[in-house]
């Protein structure tokens, strides 16, 4: 296998007190990785000068397809928010209804039903797995919900029996966020390979990368022509190289170009995710005490890994999130934060989703760190993280 380019994401500046030496050796809390003969591919299609959608894209929808078993239809996007948001219009979502999404997920979630007219109506989620809680969800439904947006946040699979089950019974269209789970299993069977509507999203933080991106797998082939329409201008092309425009929809292909970088990072994917497992298997040897904090759900070896959460415990020694970020980052650790709750927003509290309405998302939005977590990490790297923490704890 070729040698992997490692390319830093959210390395941060020097600080007061921070030598050259430990920045040098600077840990983020997530980097892609992508070899050689990727970035060759790529060289590839600029010369070609074909650099827009074309060949590279449908190569890469059918492997996408393939990967998920070959049974289901998948169309790429240039990035995760339009195909939310365009798999919501083809589901038939209109100003009015309602959508019911977690508090805990990140914002775009959310906010592809606002830009529709439509309402998110909130629900809490569980503290550990950050899957929305299926009795909350059955106690908001009205007549005018319309769909649910289970997110498989972290790359752990939601309870998609319970989901699709209560969908059922209701007569709902459900639409899976899963934008961090490319390559999760549920109870065998990867996300996108079953079920109505799955999104993934493929930005440059993500298991597999085309430095932005998306895509949506459906099992009609009716829908994947609708979802082709909805990402060009509304267009049908016909084959004497006319068109006709059947509705005022936006712009959201994919690029030859970010198609190279998805096939050349897809032969790595089932790699990848399982390097990613190793990893959180050691986070968890080292911290599945809880000692310095809780962590998040373990799932099975279907679990991606998309991110690696700790609920740290506070202390007077270590009062706070911003406290912890800035002495790790001087140890030369990057954490993230992933994710405010959606009514620790201005958007969504001025919707009347006010605060301690959701008390398990809105501590993990005040309290979460993301801990580094890539396949080009070793197992020390995971030790150093983990004897950080127990010092910038220290109370």
């Amino acid at each position: 296998m070729p040698p992997y380019v490692k390319i830093s994401v959210g390395r941060q500046s020097l600080g007061d007190g921070e030598s050259e030496s430990t920045m040098s050796n600077y840990l983020p809390f997530t980097r892609p990785t992508i070899d050689e003969q990727t970035i060759e591919s790529v060289a590839e299609v600029l010369r070609s000068g074909w650099i827009t959608t074309g060949p590279k894209v449908e190569q890469f929808e059918q492997g996408l397809c393939d990967y998920l078993g070959g049974e289901r239809r998948v169309r790429a996007f240039l990035h995760a928010t339009g195909a939310l948001e365009e798999a919501l219009v083809m589901a038939g979502i209109q100003p009015g209804d309602e959508v019911i999404v977690p508090a805990m997920t990140f914002a775009a979630t959310a906010n592809v039903v606002v830009r529709l007219g439509a309402k998110p109506v909130l629900v809490d989620v569980d503290l550990k797995s950050r899957s929305l809680l299926l009795d909350q969800t059955a106690a908001v439904l009205t007549s005018r919900t319309r769909a649910i947006m289970p997110v498989h946040l972290n790359g752990l699979a939601v309870d998609l029996d319970g989901v699709y089950a209560l969908a059922k019974q209701h007569r709902l269209r459900v639409v899976e966020d899963a934008a961090q789970a490319i390559g999760t299993l549920y109870k065998g069977r990867k996300l996108g390979s079953f079920g109505d509507i799955v999104v993934f999203s493929f930005h440059a933080n993500k298991n597999l990368t085309t430095i932005e991106g998306g895509a949506v797998s459906v099992a009609s082939a009716e829908e994947a022509q609708m979802l082709e329409i909805l990402r060009f201008h509304g267009i049908t092309k016909f084959a004497d190289g006319t068109m006709d425009v059947t509705r005022a929809a936006s712009k959201h292909n994919m690029t030859d170009v970010a198609a190279a970088v998805g096939l050349g990072q897809l032969k790595h994917l089932d790699e990848f995710n399982r390097k990613r497992r190793q990893l959180a298997h050691r986070y968890f040897e080292l911290l599945g005490d809880e000692q310095l904090g809780v962590v998040p759900a373990r799932g099975d070896e279907g679990h991606s890994w998309h991110m690696f959460t700790l609920l740290p415990h506070y202390n007077g020694g270590c009062p706070d999130r911003k406290t912890l970020r800035e002495r790790m980052h001087q140890r030369g650790i990057g954490l993230g934060i992933h994710y405010q709750a959606l009514n620790q927003f201005t958007l969504y509290r001025n919707m009347g989703y006010a605060e301690g309405r959701f008390p398990n998302a809105e501590r993990i939005g005040r309290e979460t760190v993301t801990l580094p977590l890539f396949p080009a990490m070793v197992m020390s790297d995971v030790e150093r993280v983990c004897e950080a923490l127990a010092a910038c704890l220290k109370n």
